[in-house]
């Protein structure tokens, strides 16, 4: 077994964690270990107030950009094999700290897949962190899975009625934006250059991404300093189409590399899905409409999308009626669009949320029939119908009583606000999903209302 820094830790002897795929006992002391989080210090911060709350808290740092986000050394513990070595090694830390809990952002990156499978196993229960469904507004805190692995997939709009039943709560309004987003890009750059630079003691570490560290870090840099730039691109290529007088359907794009895109939809490739959306496009759309293609916010150029686009558009005879927009608010050119096509996206919550057809090709927790149509994609350009828009109010309802949290991991008011509440949400012995279908759901909070 590899060395992954005994000294370290802080051991207490406790019972053994169940092993038969349950959830620990109440009389058991909890003790949560922690994988890779989001970047910045959302976990730290989550772990200090585990703490507080009288459970024991670990950490398994990959990188030095874990380390560098986990401040201190209470509680760390480096790992420093390599791929092959490391379920063994979780099963060890697992026995050693009498692990109950894993804690996690992202179920699909090749160390967070094979740990759940292990804990699973073993009985663990599994906290899984994601991007909100419903965001920009709210954070995702799930069990065991999340997206293409979430309960929600198995969930049909009358279950979600059925459990509504039992709560009288008022739908809840988006608060006031937390600032993510430059946040957001600032802890990728830092992060990134952790690992690029102080990385020394982590050699065997494996990215899950395909693209060099070197080439992500310069990425992310360059979008951090031409930010301004970027912002007068979009506001100019919005102003064009708001002003443009023609009706015109918008494609959610998402980063190549994001796990619902790769684990979770036909495509491999971004280019196969603009191929796809423009080759039906031309087929179907009346010959007056045009297409806006939306790139996701973060979208940091490490593909040529603007010019893919371009070219499918001359190869379909129809590039005077194609479009690209850069990242960005969505609602500005979202509001008056006809419809909406997206592999995946979570952005999609956006178009149903206001009675746009939407088109998906791959798997979400929002695809169910009631809302996503099931044409071809040039007969859904031709003759769309719009989503029931009573079932999405009862399924955005159940999200916002249930998964769906209030706040953000970039931001300090956003970290702020999502801790008010998913420690409480941690420590239950309920998953959100089931707390509300027992009728046992805790109280949520009443955010303000964006005026």
């Amino acid at each position: 077994m590899p060395y992954f820094g005994q000294t370290d830790w802080l051991t207490s002897p406790k019972p053994a964690p169940t092993n038969d795929g349950t959830n620990v006992s109440a009389e058991q002391t909890r003790s949560f270990l922690f994988l890779q989080g989001p970047h910045g210090p959302f976990f730290h911060r989550l772990g200090k107030m585990l703490r507080a709350a009288g459970v024991d808290v670990w950490r398994v740092g990959f990188n030095a950009g874990d380390r560098a986000f986990w401040f201190g050394a209470k509680g760390y513990i480096p790992y420093r094999g390599g791929p092959d070595e490391w379920v063994e090694t979780f099963r060890a830390i697992v026995a050693e700290k009498s692990i109950t809990d894993i804690v996690l952002y992202g179920d699909t990156r090749p160390i967070h897949a094979d740990a759940i499978v292990a804990a699973k196993e073993m009985g663990l229960n599994v906290h899984v962190y994601e991007e909100g469904y419903m965001r920009p507004f709210w954070v995702t805190y799930e069990r065991g899975g999340a997206n293409g692995h979430s309960k929600l997939m198995d969930t049909s709009v009358q279950d979600m009625r059925d459990a509504l039943a039992k709560s009288e709560l008022d739908v809840p309004e988006a608060p006031a934006h937390w600032g993510d987003m430059r946040h957001h890009v600032f802890y990728g750059a830092l992060y990134h250059w952790f690992v690029m630079f102080r990385n020394r003691e982590y050699r065997k570490f494996k990215r899950h991404r395909e693209l060099p560290l070197v080439a992500e870090t310069a990425l992310y840099t360059r979008r951090l300093m031409l930010m301004p730039w970027f912002a007068l691109d979009r506001i100019f290529s919005t102003f064009r189409i708001k002003h443009g007088g023609y009706p015109y359907h918008i494609a959610l794009l998402q980063l190549e590399h994001d796990s619902s895109f790769q684990m979770h939809s036909p495509f491999n490739r971004m280019e196969e899905f603009l191929a796809v959306v423009i080759e039906g496009f031309a087929k179907g759309a009346p010959k007056h409409h045009h297409l806006v293609f939306k790139a996701h916010p973060l979208e940091n150029g490490r593909s040529p999308l603007r010019n893919i686009i371009r070219r499918l558009a001359k190869e379909n005879d129809v590039f005077d009626r194609v479009h690209y927009v850069r990242g960005g608010k969505l609602a500005q050119i979202l509001d008056p669009a006809r419809t909406a096509v997206t592999v995946n996206s979570t952005a999609a919550q956006q178009v149903l949320h206001r009675g746009i057809p939407l088109k998906v090709f791959g798997n979400a927790v929002y695809a169910k029939p009631e809302f996503v149509s099931d044409l071809p994609v040039d007969k859904f350009f031709a003759k769309p119908a719009r989503p029931d828009n009573r079932a999405f109010k009862d399924y955005r309802r159940y999200l916002l009583e249930t998964s769906q949290v209030p706040g953000g991991f970039y931001s300090a008011r956003g970290r702020r606000q999502l801790m008010r509440q998913v420690v409480d949400m941690m420590l239950d012995n309920n998953d959100p999903y089931d707390a509300l279908a027992s009728g046992q759901a805790p109280p949520r909070q009443q955010l303000r209302v964006v005026k």
